[in-house]
């Protein structure tokens, strides 16, 4: 074992975070095994989401779903009602085929190699290594954002993101031990995520610190060295809600792929990450006495949208293609993304009743 992973390992035992999905060092040397189900979970769950958002998700999630078959007998709806405000929800959807082939296909059992676990669907490199790593104890190079501080500052690797991520996963591959190689990767996590912290890193209490090309440079903030962004487009469109007159709001579901596939939404204009849509009443989904509500604005990962709102009352509950009238007490619980959540709020101020909406 190299020294710096010993280094981390020792300072690892002592310093973990206490995560509902992780097994801690302790309980792994006295031959505890992590779960895989659990492990794969929060891997998916984490994808660009903060560790504080996915842990109530977590655990709503494996106390109704215990087990991969648990979740895989689910129906759709239920996950996505589940998911929803966690954004990014092809997670979810290729969660739920992941849990019917791994159910359906293989009696349960997980993958445990790098290739096979990359071969099922929404697990792409990331994710299969830290499966591979953390669930199997596979030596795979672990490599999330958290890391690629850590090993950019380590080394001093110059190359901008997102060009150095091949440079910075081999070099992760060369410091991974073959023991332990799962506390590893969760090591450099947690020394990423509460030492060596985008800005003021704690260098003095780093336990890898006397080899820190960063440190040693006297600018470890300067890594990773980033490309420029490019600037997010705004698209615009509108939405309408419309309210019968007990209260319920009408509903329908997006199409089954895309952007927010399969996710419930207030009727809208076809807008797009490419295209605007149409932001006037003229545009609604049936005739109403329409009323301006403001407008709205949520950033998607590669644009920004901002939407005209509009608020109908009194609307008739009777049946307008395939959409369904949701009562107030359910709108809480229905698989509305953020993006739904601010536009309903908009129109209807109390319509979460004092939820936070992300």
């Amino acid at each position: 074992m190299n020294r710096k992973a010993r280094q981390l390992l020792q300072w690892y035992d002592t310093h973990h975070r206490l995560l509902p999905w992780r097994i801690a060092p302790a309980q792994r040397l006295a031959g505890e095994v992590a779960d895989p189900y659990r492990v794969w979970l929060s891997e998916i769950m984490l994808q660009q989401t903060t560790v504080e958002a996915v842990k109530a998700y977590f655990r709503t999630f494996v106390a109704r779903w215990p087990t991969v078959r648990a979740l895989a007998a689910a129906s759709d709806d239920e996950v996505m009602r589940a998911w929803a405000g966690l954004g990014y929800y092809s997670r979810a959807r290729n969660l739920k085929k992941c849990a019917e082939i791994i159910t359906g296909e293989m009696d349960g059992e997980f993958p445990s190699t790098f290739e096979g676990l990359k071969a099922l669907p929404g697990i792409g490199d990331y994710t299969a290594a830290a499966i591979a790593a953390i669930a199997f104890d596979r030596p795979a190079a672990v490599v999330d954002g958290n890391v690629e501080r850590v090993v950019t500052r380590l080394f001093a690797i110059t190359t901008p993101l997102p060009a150095a991520k091949a440079e910075i996963r081999a070099t992760m591959q060369a410091i991974t031990p073959e023991i332990r190689p799962g506390d590893f990767a969760q090591g450099m996590m947690d020394l990423g995520a509460t030492i060596c912290t985008p800005r003021r890193p704690a260098c003095t209490l780093c336990p890898v610190n006397d080899g820190c090309k960063g440190l040693q440079g006297g600018y470890p903030e300067v890594f990773p060295v980033k490309a420029p962004k490019k600037k997010r487009p705004v698209r615009l469109g509108a939405a309408f809600v419309a309210i019968s007159p007990g209260g319920s709001v009408y509903l329908r579901k997006r199409p089954a792929s895309g952007l927010l596939g399969g996710m419930a939404e207030v009727p809208c204009t076809g807008w797009t990450a490419r295209v605007d849509g149409d932001t006037s009443a003229n545009a609604a989904p049936f005739p109403a006495q329409w009323s301006d509500s403001g407008s709205i604005s949520h950033v998607f990962t590669h644009f920004e949208l901002r939407l005209t709102v509009y608020r109908a009352d009194d609307i008739p509950e009777q049946a307008i293609g395939a959409g369904w009238w949701s009562v107030p007490d359910e709108l809480p619980r229905e698989a509305l993304p953020t993006v739904m959540k601010k536009a309903i709020a908009a129109a209807i101020p109390d319509a979460f009743k004092g939820r936070q909406i992300a």
